[in-house]
């Protein structure tokens, strides 16, 4: 149910002051007898779906049927002259009414006036927009209205005062300058309209109203006050785009001579300007209409001079059009190039140290072929030397250095050139802090290609003396090796050893070399100093190779020596296990042995067993000391077990299975807690376990354990039979 206020205190207050009084639209009726009563809403306790359903169509159908008409104020029909003055004075006393409220409303003062308008009294009517005028003089909405009044009612006088006080107190509102020179048209007061023009154009309007005025005099076939007033146009506003309108002025009237006057006093006044690209391009194309095909490429080629590279876009494209059409096959290509050109040019010169773009740059100079222009960039390229000592900052510089030398090698084909060009970037890098091999290497085999071995060899020798570096030291070796000095690959590998004594490559291809020589004695005492080394980056491979080497030489002693001198320095389980690979296959690679023994069976045979006791006794030894030394390491010891197992199974007849089959471990799964960062256990992660023979003798726990799985075993076989 709708509710009601009701204003005032208990005794309830003046009804001619109620909202209802106040509302003329209700006529004598009240707001109260208008209300629509709503039923109140009920809660639907029986949510369950009804068996008959309607849609929401047939809902607002029937609402809509049932709805009741429209409450509408009675028309009020006017007999006599008395209540027509009533009705007015009733009228004006409500719009005065509204006014004193909302006495800055214009809306208001506009609806008023236009009552009285209508009403005909143009009397009231003025004077009532006189009265806002006195509120809002400010608001040039009104006096459009106020003028639009006068003129609807042919007061053209009084229009014409309106008008000229609107534009008088806001000369900066163009639409009132629009409005009062269009009305002076319709009169055909050309004469008016004119003067009109002349006190707009003395408060320096924008180009918007200038074109109107110039419109204006062409509508009358005044061609002369028209370019009068486009002097007085671009004197005001000399931008690109009112010299080129003017320009167009003129074009179209056939006066081309003055055409081109207007085009060369912009391009001397605005050659400077941020939209000089436009007037230049105009200033083309206008002479390309002309047919001055040498005088629009000379003036593309000013512009291209003058104007910024970042805003010469459009003029670069329009450039490349007018070659393609007008131009022979160098031009076009001059034009291409020349727009890449200035683009890069645009790139280096707002960040010099952007090496890609003078790699671009320098491509596209080289795909030219002008060997002066391309030094001249290489040149100005590799003059923007990184400002930090640090080579990540050099990386990508050093490759200007190595792309210029190619060129002037392979390219230019100036070998003194390229000659100096590695000259002086070795110069330049700071080889203290950091060096290039790359520089060296490349420097040294120009200088072979040359054959010159001499520089090469000096070249090398001062990077080996300045910034020795490991693929330095490889590429000297290598190219010594190649011409068979090896007296100087000695001498290198020597270096290369006194600068990196931890390198086992350096150790082990100095070994190799004498190998190859065959130098046995040097290279065993070359393996002998680097086993003696302190430090080693990868001493598995030395030792390894060094054990081959002995291997190969059919030094089983000395090989059984080093083993045990390995032993001594580390028990890992591969060296175990290599070792007794060793005393298994020891001597059985010699054909000379092999024929011998073939002939004496029975010598075989004790040889034989002599290295199965020998391989046998060595998997005994590392089983005990992984048990009694090393018994956390119970994985290693079942792993050696496995080993062990193999290759008893390899010996045959030989071998002995159940010996390793004693002490082969049990498999158990366990779990061990995952311990967290604040020592709590939260959750546990599951193992494999080996559980040995011997550990089963010395822990009461554990024979209880093995008991219980014997029996749960026999329990089982019962089972199944």
């Amino acid at each position: 149910m709708a509710l009601t206020t009701r204003g005032g205190g208990a005794g309830g207050g003046d009804p001619a002051k109620a909202p209802s009084a106040s509302d003329p639209s209700l006529g004598f009726l009240t707001k109260r007898d208008t209300e629509v009563k709503l039923p109140r809403a009920t809660r639907v306790k029986n949510k369950t779906p009804a068996p008959i359903q309607i849609t929401a169509e047939q809902i607002l159908r029937e609402a809509r049927e049932r709805q009741e008409p429209e409450i509408r104020p009675p028309k009020q029909k006017i007999t006599d002259s008395h209540e027509l003055s009533e009705y007015r004075l009733r009228k004006r006393k409500e719009f005065e009414d509204v006014i004193r409220r909302v006495r800055w409303s214009v809306s208001a003062w506009v609806k008023y006036a236009r009552w009285e308008e209508q009403q005909r009294d143009f009397a009231r009517a003025r004077s009532v927009y006189e009265r806002a005028l006195d509120v809002a003089h400010r608001d040039h909405t009104l006096w459009l209205k106020y003028a639009e009044f006068e003129m609807r009612n042919r007061f053209v006088n009084h229009a014409r005062n309106v008008w000229d006080r609107a534009v008088s107190l806001l000369p900066r509102v163009d639409q009132l300058w629009y409005k009062y020179i269009h009305m002076e048209e319709l009169l055909g007061a050309v004469a008016n309209a004119r003067q009109v023009f002349e006190r707009w154009m003395a408060w320096r309007p924008d180009t918007a109203g200038w074109n109107s005025y110039i419109k204006f005099e062409l509508r009358y076939g005044e061609v002369e006050r028209a370019r009068a007033i486009y002097e007085r146009f671009v004197a005001e506003h000399p931008r690109p785009d009112t010299f080129i309108r003017y320009a167009k002025f003129e074009m179209k009237r056939g006066e081309v001579e003055r055409a081109r006057r207007v085009y060369e006093r912009a391009a001397d006044l605005l050659a400077d300007d941020e939209d000089a690209e436009v007037l230049f391009v105009a200033f083309a194309e206008f002479e390309e209409r002309c047919r001055e095909v040498e005088r629009a490429r000379a003036i593309y080629k000013y512009a291209l001079d003058r104007v910024p590279k970042g805003r010469a876009e459009e003029l670069y494209r329009k450039f490349l059009a007018f070659e393609k059409q007008f131009g022979d096959r160098e031009g076009i290509e001059d034009a291409i190039v020349g727009k890449r050109r200035f683009q890069y040019e645009d790139e280096v010169r707002k960040n010099p140290l952007n090496y890609d773009s003078w790699f671009d740059y320098i491509r596209l100079e080289e795909s030219v072929g002008n060997k002066d222009r391309i030094r001249e960039v290489y040149e100005r390229a590799i003059a923007n030397v990184p400002p930090a000592e640090e080579k990540r900052y050099w990386q990508r510089y050093i490759y200007l250095w190595i792309n210029y030398a190619l060129y002037e090698e392979l390219d230019a084909q100036d070998i003194e050139r390229t000659r100096e060009v590695y000259k002086e970037c070795l110069k330049l890098i700071p080889h203290k802090k950091f060096t290039f091999a790359k520089m060296w290497l490349m420097a040294a085999q120009f200088e072979i290609r040359q054959r010159n071995l001499k520089a090469a060899r000096q070249i090398l020798g001062n990077a080996i003396g300045m910034a020795p570096k490991g693929k330095i030291f490889k590429k000297y070796i290598e190219i010594e090796l190649y011409l068979g000095n090896f007296d100087r690959c000695r001498t290198l590998y020597e270096k290369y050893i006194e600068w990196s004594p931890a390198n086992c490559y350096a150790w082990r291809k100095y070994a190799e070399l004498e190998k190859n020589l065959s130098e046995t004695d040097r290279a065993r005492s070359i393996y002998e100093l680097a086993i003696a080394q302190p430090a080693l980056d990868t001493p598995e491979v030395l030792w390894k190779e060094y054990l081959q080497f002995e291997i190969d030489e059919s030094e089983f002693g000395r090989a059984r020596g080093l083993y045990e001198r390995l032993l001594d320095r580390t028990k890992h389980l591969k060296v175990w296990i290599s070792y007794a690979e060793f005393e298994a296959s020891a001597g059985l690679g010699s054909e000379d042995s092999e024929s011998e023994e073939k002939k004496n069976e029975v010598g075989y045979q004790e040889q034989q067993m002599e290295r199965v006791s020998k391989c046998r006794a060595i998997f005994e030894r590392a089983f005990d000391y992984f048990r009694t030394s090393a018994p956390e390491l119970k994985e290693e010891r079942a792993m050696l077990l496995e080993e062990w197992l193999n290759k008893e199974v390899s010996f045959g007849d030989l071998g002995d299975i159940s010996l390793v089959q004693k002490k082969a471990p049990r498999k158990v799964k366990r779990k061990r807690p995952i311990p967290t960062e604040d020592g709590s256990t939260i959750a546990y992660e599951e193992y494999i376990d080996y559980i040995f023979p011997d550990e089963v003798a010395q822990a009461p726990n554990l024979k209880i354990l093995e008991a219980a799985y014997k029996w749960k075993k026999q329990k089982t076989g019962d089972d199944d039979e």
